[in-house]
Formats: structure tokens, C-alpha cells, sequence
């Protein structure tokens, strides 16, 4: 089902609705509980093995085993020693937008979907105290620690915080990993994965390396299952390690996924961002760090200003802003939420950082390629 653009030529882009303030959002958005009880459900998990032959595969339930982990499989004609990798999957280039943008009266956009089988909650519910650990490691120094100059990118307070809600929209968001190692991404349609250009192994022969996708990812459980990545969907191919101003403009990607993983958790709307919006205390962020969780627990801050660069066009720039994040968190939504609708939708997502500034991408942009995506491959 193809996806519509409605425009009003009445209204000025610029004049978008805002965003309800990220301060405000548990007052003015009701959580709700799930309208009906969740089915047991088939999920898909990927693991790769070499074999000689066709595999052999064997299970075995562990009855003495807790639950949840009484199922083995015993692979009887494994080849040890020998790696396999994922295949290469396809990639494909848009234009971007440009002034073409100028001919839409309002923010492209797509709305969010809130699936029946789970709960709403506006804010994520606080880590248990059971699943609490010392941080992986501190980005800010403590008085104890080692006095001298440290370039960081975590402003004094860190606000982020560790939390394992599965309601929606939290399970949206997941770890992300690439053959270039880990980052974070979000669902922005049943089975399209929004996340970082620059984590996206980018081959020689046009194609992408492989992409996994763990929704609501923590301490190695996978409550949604996985996804694999089939087609990517860029606007341009940014490499890194540095990134500069043309990339940072357009570091995000989406991911065909080979499955609709989205309709277990939902996922996030997606508008084009306006530099009208800038100062206001409107995002949100989750992502998974490396340094207070290594990258295996998701963390969580609010509320986040956006500050547009002025001399970039809105349907395609970079954004500063002075939220605490760390590599990792790379391909994290900056989203919020809007009046009127069942979800958030994301705005940007997170690119780069120096010292005195982090750095999202968005805009206009960035929504046509989730359109595109969703209408080639619903």
C-alpha cells in the first residue's frame, strides 16, 4: 500500500505544529494499557553455521533448565573451525531533496503504529533495581579519578538512564550490528529500520554488508526476536571515521528487513524537521552506549534541544545539540511527540560528536527515504 503525501498550500512549512515540550509529555500524553492479551507468536532467529552437506539439526529441551532456555540445538555435521558471514545485500541511492523540497507546503511525514497486544507509556518505566550494574565505563571523571584535560562528549550532569521497557513505543528502538560494529537504530514501519549511515559497511562492488536488528536488545535477550537486513535504502555513503559537513547532513540509512519484526513492537512515525523548532526543549533519545553499558543495555534522556544549521536547507542538515552521548549510541531517534497522535516520530538520528558539540542528522530528507522504502517494499 503506497504511502500518501498530503500538502496544504495554505499553510507555510515553516509554521509546522510543535512538538508538545519533552517536560510535558507524561501530563499530556495518557499511557494506556494494551487493548488485548498478546498470542504466541513465531519468531525468527538467524544463526549461522558451517556444515558438510545439508545440516543436520537435532533439538533438545532442557527440562531441568528455567524457562526460556530449555531449547538447544545440537548441529550434528558441523565443520569446526571455519567462518561463515552473512551475504552482501543491496543498496540503493536516492537524490536528495534539495530546493525540490520548497514544493511541499508541509514536513513530509509518516504516522506512527501502536500495536493492540502493547502497553503505552510516554516515559520508560525505571530499571529495576535487580537488573542495575556499575557502569561499563564512566565518561565523566569522577574526583577520584585521574586529573587532566579529557575531550568528551557527556555534559556534566549525564542525564541519560539505563532502562529495559518493552511497552511502546521503547521497544521500537534496538541495537543495530553491522560488520562494522555496533550501533542503534529505531523501526519506522513494519519492517524498515532507520539507524546511521557511517555503521553501514559500504562495498567496493555497490552493495552493503549484512545488518542485524534486535528490538528492545538488553543483556543479551532479544524479547522481539531479530531481523536481518535485505536492501538499504541511503542518500549518501558515509564512511567515517570523521565525518564532515556534507556528511553529517545525511548520516542515516534505511534498512529493508526480511521480516514485518514491526508488527510485534510497532514502530515510530517519522517528520520532516524545520529549523523553527530550534531551541525548543522537544526531544527525546534512546540509544545503547558504549561507555555506561557496552553497548548491551539502552539508555534513555530527556529533554533535548535541537539547533539546526542555518545556512542548510530543511530538508537536509545537520543538527547540534547538547545531549549526553557516546559511540554506540550512533543511529539513536531524536523523536517527539505531537498532539493528536497514538506515537512519537523521529526527527533525526544521532551522527557524530567532538568535544564541544554532538551532532544529528534529518530533515526532509531523511522521511523520503523512509516513503521510499516503505512504498518498494511494504
Amino acid at each position: 500500500m503506497n504511502i500518501r503525501i498530503s500538502t496544504d498550500r495554505n499553510l507555510a512549512f515553516a509554521r509546522q505544529p510543535k512538538p508538545i515540550p519533552a517536560t510535558e509529555i507524561e501530563e499530556r500524553i495518557e499511557a494506556r494499557k494494551a487493548l488485548k492479551r498478546p498470542e504466541p507468536v513465531e519468531l525468527d532467529f538467524g544463526v549461522l553455521f558451517p556444515t558438510a552437506g545439508k545440516p543436520r539439526v537435532e533439538v533438545v529441551f532442557d527440562e531441568e533448565g528455567p524457562p526460556g532456555l530449555q531449547l538447544r540445538v545440537r548441529i550434528a555435521n558441523f565443520k569446526l573451525g571455519q567462518h561463515v558471514f552473512p551475504p552482501s545485500i543491496p543498496a540503493q541511492g536516492l537524490k536528495p531533496l534539495g530546493n525540490r523540497s520548497k514544493r511541499f507546503a508541509r514536513a513530509l511525514q509518516v504516522r506512527p503504529f501502536l500495536p493492540d497486544h502493547l502497553d503505552l507509556r510516554p516515559l520508560p518505566q525505571p530499571l529495576p533495581q535487580k537488573l542495575q550494574s556499575p557502569p561499563f565505563f564512566l565518561a565523566l571523571p569522577t574526583e577520584e579519578a585521574e586529573r587532566g584535560n579529557r575531550a568528551t562528549t557527556i555534559f556534566a550532569p549525564d542525564n541519560r538512564r539505563v532502562f529495559s521497557d518493552t511497552s511502546y513505543p521503547w521497544g521500537t528502538c534496538g541495537r543495530v550490528d553491522t560488520p562494522g560494529g555496533q550501533a542503534s537504530g529505531v523501526l519506522v514501519g513494519p519492517r524498515h529500520l532507520l539507524t546511521v549511515s557511517h555503521t553501514i559497511q559500504w562495498n567496493a562492488d555497490g552493495t552493503a554488508g549484512w545488518v542485524r536488528f534486535r528490538p528492545a536488545f538488553f543483556n543479551g535477550s532479544a524479547p522481539f526476536g531479530e531481523a536481518w537486513g535485505t536492501r538499504v535504502y541511503f542518500k549518501w555513503k558515509v564512511v567515517g571515521p570523521t565525518i564532515d559537513f556534507i556528511e553529517g547532513m545525511y548520516d542515516y540509512v534505511v534498512v529493508v528487513l526480511d521480516r514485518n519484526i514491526g508488527n510485534l513492537t510497532g514502530w515510530m512515525g517519522s517528520r520532516g524537521y524545520t529549523d523553527a523548532w530550534d531551541g525548543g526543549s522537544y526531544w527525546q533519545h534512546v540509544g545503547y552506549p558504549g561507555d555506561l553499558t557496552a553497548g548491551n543495555r539502552p539508555t534513555f534522556e530527556s529533554p533535548i534541544a535541537l539547533d539546526g544549521a542555518w545556512w542548510q536547507f530543511d530538508s537536509h542538515e545537520a543538527m547540534a545539540h547538547r545531549g549526553d552521548v557516546w559511540p554506540g549510541q550512533s543511529g539513536g531517534p531524536f523523536f517527539g511527540w505531537w498532539a493528536g497522535d497514538v506515537g512519537p516520530r523521529v526527527v533525526a538520528v544521532q551522527s557524530s560528536q567532538n568535544s564541544s558539540e554532538n551532532n544529528a542528522s534529518g530533515g526532509q530528507d531523511l522521511v523520503d527515504l523512509v516513503i521510499r522504502a516503505r512504498n518498494e517494499f511494504p
